[in-house]
């Protein structure tokens, strides 16, 4: 695990009031960091980092990386940078594909040229995705499968990012660390499948549409396994020399768009009709939507990290967990 005394001290989490920003914030305070974080809040609240607002060692920026001076502000006398803001909805890229160019690429070139003049940072975790490897042909996937050809905007703006650590880390004498993710599940989470389910069924008790055909596969790994496997990677990462580096994060196993929606109905206590549309391209949910995922975690089981919950378990808690806070 990192923990105090590790030879970086002073954090930015940018996308820290997000999902998985802010989850990782929490772990970075409690072990004794210096936490910055930068949010435009436009996916990401206040209310995820509410707890260390006004505590010592802890400030938030209400900003956007597209602006450059932003870039350059936040990244002051810091010393790691976790990169983790981004747009999460895959599926805007199929009806406007600039959100996802400006968003990830734009704002990820001014990071990276922030950097490249703040000399008191010397290393970048990115928050990449699975997206990048698109239809992959080998189940499971390891980092060092190509080529890498995404079949989403959002995959895209990704790969096109880990190009840019990959060309800033050896110009400009970064270490940066890419970590591709599953699907994240969990507490605070605003977007993806079972967000989707949980509000139509709130809207319609009976009847529940199912994009694509139900039998998309992908793997889920609770956020509360997601930050431990950041964490293991990234102390890794920081006790080596190496320039960069490429780590999967995801569970051994996955579960179909079908299953996730009996549990959202068995969670809610409902019965409702499943509506398979059929969906797009042999059965994808939408143009983009890879059909078949499942990473290969190899590398992180060799360091010791384990899953606490399998894709089922994590899905189920999530749903639980989430169910609870809409009925708030």
């Amino acid at each position: 695990m990192i923990h105090v005394g590790c030879k970086y001290s002073r954090v930015l989490v940018t996308g820290g009031a997000g999902f998985i920003g802010s989850h990782l914030v929490d772990r970075l305070m409690t072990e004794g960091y210096k936490v910055t974080v930068l949010d435009n809040l436009s996916s990401g609240s206040l209310r995820n980092v509410n707890s260390w607002l006004g505590k010592e060692h802890f400030r938030f920026i209400q900003g956007d990386l597209k602006e450059k001076r932003i870039a350059e502000m936040a990244v002051k006398n810091v010393e790691l940078v976790f990169h983790f803001a981004a747009n999460p909805e895959v599926r805007v890229g199929e009806t406007d594909p600039s959100i996802h160019f400006e968003e990830n690429i734009v704002a990820t070139f001014h990071l990276l040229e922030a950097l490249k003049k703040e000399t008191s940072v010397r290393a970048i975790i990115f928050a990449s995705t699975s997206t990048v490897y698109g239809e992959a042909t080998l189940l499971p996937t390891p980092e060092d499968y190509g080529p890498l050809i995404p079949i989403s905007t959002y995959g895209a703006s990704k790969l096109g990012c880990e190009a840019m650590m990959g060309a800033y880390a050896h110009t400009f004498d970064l270490q940066c660390l890419i970590l591709r993710l599953a699907n994240i599940v969990g507490p605070r989470a605003t977007a993806g499948v079972i967000i989707d389910f949980i509000q139509k069924l709130k809207a319609d008790p009976c009847c529940l549409k199912i994009l694509g055909d139900g039998s998309q596969k992908k793997s889920y790994l609770h956020i509360d396994d997601c930050i431990d496997a950041i964490f293991y990677a990234t102390t890794e990462f920081l006790n080596s020399d190496e320039r960069i580096n490429v780590y999967n994060i995801g569970s051994s196993d996955h579960i179909t768009v079908l299953r996730i929606a009996e549990i959202v109905a068995e969670e809610m206590g409902l019965h409702p009709e499943f509506i398979i549309t059929g969906g797009v391209d042999e059965g994808r949910g939408w143009r983009g939507d890879v059909k078949t995922m499942l990473l290969s975690i190899e590398r992180l089981l060799k360091m010791g990290w384990r899953t606490k919950y399998n894709s089922e378990d994590a899905v189920r808690m999530a749903v639980k967990g989430l169910v609870k806070a809409h009925d708030r």
